[in-house]
C-alpha cells in the first residue's frame, strides 16, 4: 500500500543540500531504547507507569508546530526522513554517474523540491480534468470522467480494488466498497454536537476559499461547498461505522457482477469501469451492500450539476497537497491546522522525502536499506520472532479458559503463519513503467498512482502474490496481515527505541520484543480470530471457547472505555476512548507485552540476573516498553484520533497494559490499591 504524502512548507528551490544562508536545522539525536534520563522520579511507578517513564521526556518535549503528535515513535521517523534526504540530495544531483535508481528517485524528489515551478504551474496540472468535468452534459459522460479518475488513483463515490477472497485467501477478487467523503470519519457528518457542526461549518468555508481560488465567483463557491457538503452527508449517512466494519463478515458480501450493477441500477457501471480501464470480472466483493442501495438513490436524485460540482472538488481536494502554494497552504490550515491542531507545514524536504517513499517506496527502500540496514540486524530479529512464537505457543498451551480442540487449531494457525519477512521484500518492485520529470511534480505523482493501479488490476484472476509488501522499507511501522497470514517487520522500525543492537536482551524484549508479540497477539484478538492458518475467514472456534473470548474480549473493551484522553472544547465535559473500536490494538498490547515477558524468561533461565543502574531484569522490561509510547499530542489530534484511530494513546497503551499483569505489580512491589493494580485485571492471552 502507498501512504498520502506530508504536507509542507516553501523552501528550497532545488533538491540540492541547503545554502549558506538557509542552515539546516540540527538532526534529531540517535535515540537509545532504554533511557534512564528520561524518567520521572517524582512519581511513583505503581501510580502512573507511564508518567514514571516518560514524565522526563515529555516535560522535554514539546510537540513541534510541524506536528500533531511528538513522541519517541516519531523521533525515529525524524531520523529516518535525515536518512532519505542524504540519500536524495545526491540522487536530485543530475550527475552522469547516477544509477537508473537514483535518477527515477531523484528526479521525483527534484520536482517536488522546484517550488518555483510548482507555483507558476497553477492550476494547470489539473486543467484537463477540470475541462473534462466541465464538458460533460449528462450523468453517463460524467460516469466516463470518474472512472478515468480512478485509473489515474482519486476515488469519489466509492472504492474498486483488487484483494484476496475472504473465504479463499489464495484466489483473488475484484472488490467495491463504500466511500466518497473528505472528512476524517462518518461522524463528522452524522452527529450533532457542537465539536462536529462546528468542523462541518470550518469544512464549508474552506471548500469555498478552495474553489474561490479555483476560479470561481465567492458566491458561486459558497453555493458549491454547501452543495458538496449536502452530498457528502447522504454518503456519509449510508456508510458502515469504523466499529461494524471491524467484523469482516460485515465486509464478506461476494455476489455476482450483474447482482452488484441490480444494486446500483441508476448507475451505468459498464461506462465507469470501461473508463476506468478495470479488468473484466464475473464476480465482486461488495464491502457494504446497503451502502450501494443508497448510492443508487443518492445518484439518481442528484442534480448533474451538483455530481460535477462534487467531482471538481474530488480532484481539487486530492491534488493541493501537490499544486501551487496558495492551494497546499489552504489545505493545510484546515485538514491540518483546525482538525489537527498543527500550527506550521514542515519544512519541504521532509514533505519530499516523504512523497518519493509514497510514490517510489521500494525504489527508495533499495537505497535506504543499503545505507541503514545491516545484514546483523534481519539475523537478531529473526531469533527474537522465533522466540515470541515458542512464548505464545506456551501461553496457548496454557490456557485455563480453551478447550483442547480449539487448542489444536490455534497452534496451527501459528505454526503457519509466515514470520519471515522483515527488513525488506526478497524481490524488489519494478517501477519503469513510471515516467518522471524532473519538471511535473503532480504528473510523477499521477503516474505512480496509475502505476499502482494497473499492477493491482493485473493481480485479479492469478493466485494471490503472497511476495508483496503492504509497507516500504523505511517505514516505523509493523503490521499483522489476516488474509495474507503473515506479520512484517520494514527495516525502518528496526532501530532504537524499539530494537537496539547495543542493547541488552531485557530491553529488547520489551522494545521490539513487545511489537512482535503485539503483531503475532492480532492472528487471536477479536478480527484476526475469525481468520483461519490460511487466511480463510471462517469460525475455527467450538461455541464455547468463542463465548470465553468474548466474555474477557468485553473486559478489555470496558477497561478501555473508561479511559478518557482529553475534554470536549465546546462542553468541558471529558470524552473517552471507544474500547469496542481500539479493541484489537489493546489484546495485541496486552497478549504482546505478556508474551514478550514470557520470551524473556525463558531466554533468561539459568543465566545470571543482573541488575542495571538498580533495574532488575523484569523492570528493564516494562521501562523498555513504556518508553516506546512516550508522548504529547494536541488536543485536536487527540480529540480526533479518539474517533479515526484504532490504536490508544501512548498513556493508555503503558498504563492499560501493566495494569493488568501481576508480572509488573511484583517487579516493582506495587500494592493492592496502586493505580496500576486492576482489581479487575483483564487478560484475553
Amino acid at each position: 500500500m502507498r501512504f498520502t504524502a506530508l504536507t509542507a512548507c516553501v523552501c528550497l528551490l532545488t533538491a540540492t543540500a541547503p545554502s549558506a544562508q538557509t542552515p539546516a536545522p540540527e538532526r534529531t539525536r540517535p535515540l537509545k531504547s532504554l533511557d534512564l534520563s528520561l524518567i520521572d522520579t517524582s512519581v511513583d511507578a505503581c501510580t502512573n507507569f507511564y508518567q514514571y517513564a516518560c514524565g522526563g521526556w515529555r516535560r522535554n518535549n514539546p510537540v513541534p508546530g510541524d506536528k500533531a503528535r511528538w513522541g519517541r515513535f516519531d523521533q525515529l521517523r525524524e531520523l529516518n526522513l535525515w536518512t532519505l534526504k542524504d540519500i536524495l540530495d545526491e540522487a536530485s544531483r543530475p550527475v552522469a554517474t547516477r544509477t537508473p535508481l537514483q535518477a527515477q528517485v531523484g528526479d521525483f524528489y527534484a520536482s517536488c523540491m522546484d517550488q518555483a515551478a510548482i507555483d507558476a504551474a497553477g492550476l494547470q496540472p489539473i486543467a484537463s480534468d477540470l475541462s473534462r468535468i466541465a464538458a460533460t452534459t449528462s450523468k453517463e459522460d460524467l460516469l466516463r470522467v470518474l472512472g478515468s479518475l480512478r485509473r489515474d488513483g482519486i476515488n469519489t463515490l466509492f472504492t474498486l480494488a483488487v484483494g484476496a477472497d475472504l473465504k479463499d485467501s489464495t484466489a483473488t477478487l475484484m472488490g467495491v466498497d463504500q466511500g466518497g467523503t473528505s472528512l476524517p470519519d462518518r461522524d463528522y457528518y452524522v452527529k450533532d454536537d457542537g465539536k462536529y457542526r462546528e468542523t462541518r461549518e470550518q469544512y464549508v468555508a474552506h471548500m469555498t476559499r478552495m474553489l474561490a481560488l479555483a476560479g470561481a465567483d465567492s458566491d458561486v463557491a459558497a453555493s458549491n461547498a454547501k452543495a458538496v457538503l449536502a452530498l457528502e452527508t447522504k454518503l456519509a449517512t449510508a456508510q458502515l461505522d469504523r466499529v461494524g466494519r471491524r467484523d469482516p463478515k460485515n465486509r464478506d458480501n461476494k455476489m455476482t457482477a450483474a447482482a452488484l450493477t441490480a444494486l446500483v441500477p441508476t448507475i451505468d457501471l459498464k461506462t465507469y469501469l470501461a473508463a476506468a480501464e478495470a479488468p473484466a470480472f464475473t464476480e465482486v466483493n461488495v464491502g457494504w451492500p446497503k451502502f450501494f442501495s443508497a448510492l443508487n438513490g443518492i445518484w439518481a436524485e442528484t442534480s448533474v450539476d451538483d455530481l460535477k460540482t462534487y467531482a471538481r472538488w474530488r480532484v481539487l481536494n486530492a491534488s493541493a497537497p501537490r499544486l501551487a502554494s496558495k492551494f497546499e497552504k489552504e489545505n493545510f490550515a484546515f485538514f491540518s491546522t483546525q482538525l489537527r491542531g498543527i500550527k506550521e507545514q514542515p519544512l519541504r524536504w521532509k514533505t519530499c522525502a516523504a512523497a518519493v517513499d509514497n510514490g517510489l517506496g521500494e525504489a527508495l527502500g533499495q537505497l535506504y536499506v543499503d545505507k541503514a540496514f545491516g545484514a546483523d540486524s534481519k539475523a537478531r530479529m529473526t531469533a527474537l520472532v522465533d522466540a515470541l512464537t515458542v512464548a505464545l505457543e506456551q501461553d496457548i498451551n496454557q490456557l485455563d479458559w480453551m478447550t483442547q480442540e480449539t487448542k489444536v487449531k490455534a497452534l496451527e494457525k501459528l505454526r503457519l503463519l509466515n514470520k519471515k519477512k522483515i527488513g525488506y521484500p526478497d524481490a524488489w518492485r519494478d517501477y519503469s513503467g513510471v515516467t518522471v520529470s524532473r519538471t511535473d511534480y503532480l504528473g510523477n505523482n499521477r503516474r505512480a498512482d496509475r502505476d499502482d493501479v494497473r499492477r493491482d488490476y493485473e493481480e485479479l484472476g492469478k493466485p494471490v502474490d503472497r511476495t508483496r509488501w503492504g509497507m516500504t522499507p523505511p517505514t516505523v511501522n509493523a503490521y499483522y496481515s489476516s488474509q495474507l497470514a503473515e506479520i512484517v517487520f520494514p527495516a525502518g522500525i528496526l532501530q532504537p527505541p524499539f530494537f537496539d543492537r547495543s542493547a541488552d536482551e531485557a530491553v529488547n524484549f520489551g522494545g521490539i520484543g513487545a511489537v512482535i508479540g503485539h503483531e503475532l497477539t492480532h492472528g487471536f484478538d477479536d478480527q484476526g480470530r475469525k481468520f483461519d492458518g490460511k487466511g480463510n475467514l471462517t469460525d475455527w472456534w467450538t461455541e464455547a471457547d468463542g463465548k470465553a473470548f468474548e466474555q474477557r474480549a468485553s473486559c478489555v473493551a470496558d477497561q478501555y472505555s473508561k479511559y478518557s484522553p482529553g475534554k470536549d472544547p465546546k462542553t468541558g465535559e471529558p470524552v473517552f476512548l471507544n474500547g469496542r473500536l481500539t479493541l484489537g490494538e489493546n489484546i495485541g498490547d496486552n497478549g504482546g507485552v505478556r508474551i514478550a515477558l514470557m520470551a524473556l524468561m525463558n531466554t533468561l533461565e539459568g543465566k545470571p540476573r543482573t541488575s542495571v543502574s538498580g533495574y532488575t531484569p523484569e523492570q528493564r522490561f516494562f521501562l523498555g516498553f513504556a518508553q516506546v509510547w512516550c508522548q504529547n499530542v494536541t488536543d485536536a489530534e487527540s480529540l480526533q484520533r479518539i474517533v479515526t484511530d484504532s490504536h490508544s494513546a501512548g498513556a493508555f497503551r503503558a498504563n492499560g497494559t501493566v495494569s493488568n499483569m501481576p508480572e509488573f505489580a511484583k517487579a516493582f512491589g506495587c500494592k493492592p490499591g496502586s493505580s496500576m493494580v486492576r482489581e479487575n485485571r483483564c487478560r484475553v492471552w
